[in-house]
């Protein structure tokens, strides 16, 4: 981990403006800079970037976030990538211990990248000496300009063809990064021999992999790289650094089978594209897919094999459904693969069919529905028991309460049975119907405290928190940074600070919902504080009610009367 202390000192060094630039034109709007936003389709600028609070919020999609943040979103970054990306940007060194290890991590690697850029480099040069690849992706609608943007290659037709480009063709890191095979007589050869090579890029653009297509006819139609210290199958996308800007800006990303599909469709004009390397959908697929796009849609093949990788996208996708966010599937028509239906019918009837995608819900149901058949009691317990493990991996609370609920119809069971049946803890109706809420307009009065408090963390030691419950997120929140000035450990310097002394924390979602709201108003802070007190007395006013009705068959007379004229006088106060 990197010290909370080092991640302050690099964003009190830090600029979220001057950091945007490097990536966006902004432009001054009043006391704030604004563009479109890089991560949604839009004409009239609705992304804002506030100097002040070192925060940058998109009124449009709702992205926002600190420094930080924006690298990740924007590059793709992990966090401990975006921070080292940042922190070299002005010259500083993390720390030691978590430099060492991402330092070890990278020099392991460093070698093995360069062996597979070089080898990049052999390829695309191969693919200019031979027409027989190059007229394969003329054939199928591939013009230079897309080769050299995937940075398509050929791998030549011979044994030992990478000891042109590698003098030490016995080097143990070519076996290691997959490029060449030692059989068991400790012959050695290259993995790939007369396939198109699409290279497979990590979110930094190095090459990590390969995917290797026939020309003609042969098994396997795509050859991949094997598993190794750079590439892992289960975490990687192909196309996924060419289609990035496109996905942000359809906030879309369309799966599909092949990198053919990925390529073709590219050329076609569909540019949110990306496919999986050879494998079935894993969590990680959608968790990172998840994190480009509100709406990830999997194209399969209609057939049995489209159908298995269609049940299998599912369910791995049912552990990362974010309420919110849609998941969905499209099986394609007939017998045609995206790129091969897009040039016989057009890129309008492709949209209409990705824009007509069947969502996982529905889905969902209908898999249920092919497994057992609720017209009988028999059915109805198969389908309970089909269902049981599915429901249970259901991420968004909202949806699987939804789903709950249909399933409970098919099964003619109520929604209690059917959990009870299931094993599910009702965490989803908990959250929906969480603590009798007290509402000041259309907010909770926690909801309202948060605000203040977070543009003012010091006025939190006078918010009444014996009052504040912790079973509310927004009270939650409070508590903790209550806990935090407390112990002198929150930090100054804008909501982008805030938000990340909170990262990784349970009560990071709430606050950057919170801070969300506050990113582009400069409050009054006398108005401000004048609320904050008249929020508090109200607080205070309904702590007096709540002890009345509790202990209203036990008080006499006088008892009585005092706190009558408790809530009189605070009642005044705050009218």
């Amino acid at each position: 981990m990197i010290p909370e202390s080092f991640i302050q000192e690099l964003l009190s060094r830090l600029d979220i403006v001057d950091v945007v630039e490097r990536y966006l034109t902004l432009r001054k709007a009043g006391a704030n800079y604004s563009a479109c936003c890089p991560f949604h389709s839009e004409k009239t600028p609705s992304f804002t970037v506030s100097r002040t609070k070192q925060f940058y919020h998109c009124f449009g999609c709702g992205a926002h976030g600190s420094p930080i943040g924006f690298v990740m979103q924007y590059s793709g970054l992990g966090f401990v990538d975006a921070v080292e990306e940042l922190a070299s940007q002005i010259g500083l060194q993390v720390p030691r211990e978590a430099a060492a290890r991402h330092a070890a991590e990278t020099t392991r690697k460093a070698p093995l990248t360069e062996l597979m850029a070089r080898a990049t480099k052999f390829y695309r040069d191969q693919l200019k000496a031979s027409p027989r690849a190059i007229d394969y992706l003329k054939r199928r609608g591939v013009t230079g300009e897309i080769a050299a943007r995937f940075g398509l290659g050929y791998a030549p037709d011979d044994w030992q063809g990478l000891a042109k480009v590698f003098p030490d063709y016995n080097d143990a890191a070519l076996a290691e990064c997959g490029l060449v095979i030692v059989n068991e007589q400790g012959r050695r050869y290259d993995r790939f021999r007369d396939r198109v090579m699409f290279p497979i890029l990590d979110q930094k653009g190095n090459v990590i992999g390969f995917g290797g297509r026939v020309i003609d006819t042969g098994e396997p139609k795509y050859l991949n790289s094997p598993e190794t210290p750079l590439f892992e199958k289960g975490r990687e996308l192909y196309g996924l650094v060419q289609a990035r800007k496109s996905i942000h800006q359809a906030d879309t990303v369309i799966v599909v089978e092949g990198y053919m599909d990925v390529v073709g469709l590219a050329q076609l004009g569909v540019e949110n594209v990306v496919a999986a390397l050879g494998t079935a959908t894993t969590g990680m697929h959608v968790h990172k897919l998840l994190k480009q796009a509100s709406r990830v849609v999997f194209c399969f093949d209609r057939d049995q094999a489209g159908d298995r990788a269609a049940r299998r996208a599912m369910e791995a996708s049912l552990e990362h459904l974010v309420d919110g966010k849609s998941v969905e599937i499209l099986q394609m028509p007939g017998n045609q693969d995206p790129d091969e239906f897009i040039r016989e019918h057009g890129r309008e009837a492709f949209q209409r069919l990705v824009n007509n995608a069947t969502r996982l819900s529905e889905f969902f149901v209908r898999e249920l529905r092919k497994a057992a058949n609720p017209a009988t009691a028999e059915g109805r317990a198969a389908m309970v028991e089909e269902a049981k493990p599915l429901l249970q991996k259901i991420a968004a609370p909202i949806l699987r309460v939804q789903l709950t609920k249909e399933i409970a119809t098919l099964t003619q069971l109520s929604q209690a049975e059917l959990e009870a049946q299931c094993g599910l803890k009702p965490l989803a109706r908990g959250r929906l119907a969480a603590a009798p809420r007290r509402r000041v307009g259309t907010r909770s009065l926690e909801h309202t405290l948060l605000q203040h408090v977070l543009q003012r963390p010091e006025w939190v030691v006078r918010v009444p928190l014996d009052m504040i419950s912790h079973e509310v997120p927004e009270g939650a929140a409070l508590h903790a940074l209550a806990n935090a000035v407390e112990h002198g450990e929150l930090p100054g310097g804008g909501m982008g600070q805030l938000l990340e002394f909170f990262r990784g924390r349970p009560e990071e979602t709430v606050i950057a919902a919170a801070l969300a709201e506050l990113a582009v108003e400069e409050p009054d802070m006398g108005m401000l504080e004048q609320v904050l007190n008249d929020v508090v007395e109200r607080l205070r006013t309904l702590g007096v009610e709540r002890e009345i009705e509790s202990r209203k068959h036990e008080l006499t007379a006088e008892e009585w009367r005092s706190l009558l004229a408790q809530k009189a006088a605070k009642i005044g106060r705050v009218d």
